[in-house]
């Protein structure tokens, strides 16, 4: 019709297919806002950390609103694939480890149900299933972390890693961090040091969202860490984290251990977060997370994401018995011989990360070296009660005691008796009970005992351990062994195949108590990868001691 102006131009098929299929996405996204900002009034967090923050606080009981629309994110969170930048160092590869940890929570939010039996049946399916009469807890929001951090153990960079890495998803995660450096820093040296800040009092609470980062001391003598945490008030925080090696958590337990309310205090929950070289513990628990093998980088993401979730649960001790009177308590290793000689004289490469033991294993194969010594153990399948006269356990006041001892009236003293005793162990001088298998070879290349199922980041040498199994993984290689037979037993522990290889010289037992006894002080022991004097030395285990945060 003339004068009529003409009508919009029809859309394509294209055009109008893409429009379709973006209005419900602009839908979606502005209803997902919306809701964002309701829950956290006056604070308003980019799409999806809001959420994940009252995410946080409503799997630990604070009140929750409309609990079908937050299935219905965590079913988008599901569906959606979020993944780190390269080194996810930056600004926005922070971004994304926090998008990640969205995800992570969103999926590890019904955990201590399943862990508590109302996921029975997903539970049975799982190779991880928990183990009857486990206990699982959480951290309390906002939660009170006393984070333990060594800047010189591994490569150096544990206090740049945790400040890139961990803070911000720990100041997300509703965790407020005390630090404590125990090594000199070398940012800090350059300037004058501050005066330090004072302790938390009482029930103080963090804001909400933001990380309280303070480095309390600089010492520069060893055992501090121990002293720190045997002296200290424990009650002022939720949780001890240890941001380094094996070697400072093993200080961490030793010193529980040594206050008068060991009871009380090894039920604080410890985290791990790798920041040494062989990182064996957070390795294995990233492996009971069903987590596969991870690089550095990721294997601390992991484990800032465990904690973040603040599942926790028990885990097993050793207590170690020396000739000379020593009582140690272990929660990894105990080793001597060949793997313990590479991981002390690798010590000089610890700049090249995990990468100095494999130059340790090459230098040491060189010259292999044979140690002469007499090995029992007792079977973890052996009857209980099976002698007719039981002897008396090792007294814990007389053989057994934690080195260096605590003084007469300090705050952490403890009675000794106090402790656990070592029921299944009778004194060194003693011979050992008649229903102990005593290995008839007197010449081994290595002994090791270990609770946990990596002996290094890259190393699973006990495939079947679990955190609270109650047994001790007794590994030895007897001698008359190949270079080359020992190189593809270490290259084939990267996958934990080791034992497949049916190697007649190595052998595997599952035991509850052990006892070593060198002929002579060749060689070196090793506990939770520190340096141990060569002498007779027993232990047993002691099921679900202390408590750790674990992936599930």
């Amino acid at each position: 019709m003339r004068g009529s102006s003409p009508g919009p131009a029809p859309l394509t098929s294209g055009e109008g297919s893409r429009a379709a299929r973006a209005a419900p996405w602009r839908a979606t996204r502005g209803r997902w806002r919306r809701r964002s900002r309701q829950r956290r009034p006056g604070r308003v967090l980019p799409f999806p950390l809001g959420f994940a923050q009252n995410l946080i606080a409503g799997s630990h009981g604070a009140p929750r609103g409309a609990a079908g629309r937050d299935e219905r994110g965590a079913g988008a969170a599901r569906g959606a694939s979020v993944t780190a930048g390269p080194g996810g160092g930056g600004r926005e590869g922070i971004c994304l480890e926090k998008q990640r940890l969205f995800v992570q929570i969103q999926r590890g939010q019904n955990e201590p149900e399943r862990a508590a039996g109302a996921r029975a049946g997903r539970a049975e399916r799982s190779p991880l299933a928990p183990a009857p009469g486990l206990s699982y807890g959480l951290l309390p929001r906002p939660c009170r972390a006393l984070v333990l951090l060594n800047p010189l153990s591994g490569p150096g960079l544990a206090l740049k890693d945790f400040q890139a890495l961990v803070q911000p998803m720990l100041a997300e995660a509703d965790v407020a961090p005390t630090v404590f450096v125990t090594g000199k820093c070398p940012e800090r040296s350059r300037r004058p040091p501050a005066t330090p800040p004072s302790p938390p009092r009482g029930p103080a609470r963090p804001r909400p969202g933001h990380a309280r980062l303070s480095a309390l001391s600089s010492p520069e003598r060893p055992h501090h860490a121990h002293e720190k945490v045997r002296d200290e008030d424990l009650s002022q925080w939720d949780t001890l984290v240890v941001m380094s090696g094996d070697g400072l958590l093993h200080e961490v337990v030793n010193g529980l251990m040594e206050r008068q309310d060991w009871e009380a205090a090894v039920k604080t929950p410890l985290c791990i977060l790798p920041g040494g070289s062989g990182n064996a513990l957070a390795a294995s628990i990233n492996h009971y997370a069903g987590n596969d093998h991870a690089g550095k980088r990721e294997l601390l993401t992991n484990c800032a994401f465990i904690l973040c979730k603040g599942l926790h649960t028990q885990m097993d001790l050793v207590s170690l018995s020396t000739a000379s009177g020593t009582r140690l308590f272990s929660f990894l290793s105990f080793g001597w011989g060949f793997i313990s000689d590479v991981d002390i004289a690798s010590e000089k490469y610890r700049k090249l990360g995990n990468a100095r033991f494999t130059l340790g294993t090459l230098q040491h194969l060189v010259r292999l070296q044979v140690y002469q010594g007499r090995l029992s153990y007792l079977p973890a399948d052996a009857a209980p009660g099976a002698r007719d006269d039981p002897p008396a356990p090792v007294p814990n006041g007389h053989a057994g005691r934690i080195l260096p001892p605590a003084e007469t009236g300090a705050p952490g003293a403890r009675a000794e008796a106090a402790l656990p005793e070592d029921s299944l162990l009778v004194p060194l001088q003693q011979p050992v009970p008649a229903h102990w298998t005593v290995v008839p070879e007197e010449e081994f290349v290595f002994v090791y005992a270990i609770y946990q199922s990596h002996l290094g980041s890259d190393l699973l040498m006990a495939p079947a351990a679990r955190l609270h199994d109650g047994r001790i993984h007794l590994f030895f290689l007897k001698a008359g062994v190949s270079r080359v037979t020992m190189l593809k037993l270490f290259l084939a522990m990267e996958k934990g195949t080791h034992l497949d290889l049916n190697c007649p010289h190595l052998r595997y037992v599952p035991v509850r108590a052990f006892r070593l006894e060198p002929r002579a002080s060749a060689g070196v022991m090793t506990v939770d990868g520190e340096a141990l004097a060569c002498e007779p030395v027993q232990g047993q285990i002691h099921g679900r001691l202390c408590r750790v945060l674990c992936g599930s």
